[in-house]
């Protein structure tokens, strides 16, 4: 079946969930006739390049990367301390301290440099943008490599920027989908589009679309194709898998459903399961990923603890009917909704 340019044997794309993403589940879902997808947004190049290499020996089906492309952070040391300041008395209540200063911990893939080379070494079917969009020089040379190229899209204007930078395939990211939102613009203003709402919206947009948010049974899959969609991604719905990184924490916590929008967690705008983090008020938040440097701070102390709800418990709504089995199991399921 073409999805776009891509050839699959299911219309079924697994979220490349940075953190959780494996290469073990990647490769289950490729063999299973979806496309497994790795998320390098918090992956060194040497990370990176190990994973794919893992991947490709896993698998000799179609697979896809994901590149973070937000811009470099407004930094304000104000902002910062008053944020360190906030969470002290958290931090002191597990016995330990905030760190002194904040670093911009997960720099944005833009354009040239050894991420990129490792890309056109390894050619992965698919690559995809999530935050924006590289520099023309680089998707000119990802082109190049024959890969299939996409991009996130939470608005018609998101659309049509993928469209005139001459990508391949749009994600629609609706409200629903667990991890961080992929607006280009943080800040800008956020029409919260639900799946249904946004596809709607994208319909005549250029280019073919893909569906993404709060999509974890076969229902769901009928109803996004039957809107417009070319094909689905779920993240939400492999969380359970075995062959997923996701903590025993984060797996048990999904059980309750309940998700809230927060920027608290990482200084962007992220669906997370509720729970200690989420109820942080996150207005003052310092820029993405200079809040995730605190966050990350905060989780360590917690857990050394022996307090787990301060994880970033990624989850999209409809989070408590992920089903533990197999990635392969959950790839047949989603693809009877295509049938």
């Amino acid at each position: 079946m073409q999805i776009g340019p891509l050839t699959l044997d299911l219309p079924v794309i697994q979220a490349p969930m940075a953190g959780v993403s494996t290469p073990e589940l990647a490769a289950a879902v490729s063999n299973a006739g979806g496309l497994g997808s790795l998320g390098l947004g918090a992956s060194t190049v040497a990370q990176a390049e190990g994973d794919i290499a893992r991947t490709l020996a896993l698998t000799d089906r179609p697979s896809g990367v994901n590149l973070f492309c937000h811009r470099a952070p407004r930094r304000d040391a104000a902002v910062e301390s008053a944020w360190l300041d906030r969470l002290s008395p958290l931090f002191a209540g597990f016995g330990a301290t905030p760190p002194a200063t904040l670093s911009d911990i997960y720099p944005g893939f833009t354009g040239a440099g050894p991420m990129l080379d490792v890309l056109c070494t390894t050619r992965p079917a698919l690559v995809s943008f999530h935050f924006g969009l590289p520099d023309a020089a680089a998707l000119s040379r990802l082109r190049e490599t024959g890969a299939v190229l996409a991009a996130t899209a939470t608005s018609r204007a998101e659309a049509d920027a993928i469209a005139a930078a001459g990508l391949d395939l749009v994600v629609a990211q609706g409200w629903e989908a667990g991890g961080h939102r992929g607006m280009f613009d943080e800040n800008a203003a956020d029409d919260r589009l639900g799946l249904i709402d946004l596809l709607a919206a994208l319909r005549g947009t250029k280019l073919p679309v893909i569906a993404a948010g709060g999509i974890m049974e076969a229902a769901d899959v009928r109803a996004a194709l039957a809107a417009g969609a070319v094909a689905v991604q779920c993240g939400t719905a492999f969380l359970r898998a075995p062959e997923a990184a996701t903590t025993p924490a984060h797996r048990a916590a999904l059980s309750s459903g309940r998700t809230a929008m927060t920027r608290a967690i990482s200084g962007r705008p992220a669906r997370s399961v509720e729970n200690l983090f989420t109820a942080i008020d996150d207005r003052a938040a310092p820029a993405y990923p200079v809040t995730y440097d605190a966050g990350k701070a905060l989780n360590a102390a917690a857990v050394a603890a022996g307090e787990t709800g301060y994880g970033a418990q990624w989850g999209g709504t409809g989070a408590a009917r992920a089903v533990a089995r197999p990635a392969a199991e959950t790839v047949a399921a989603l693809a009877a909704g295509a049938a």
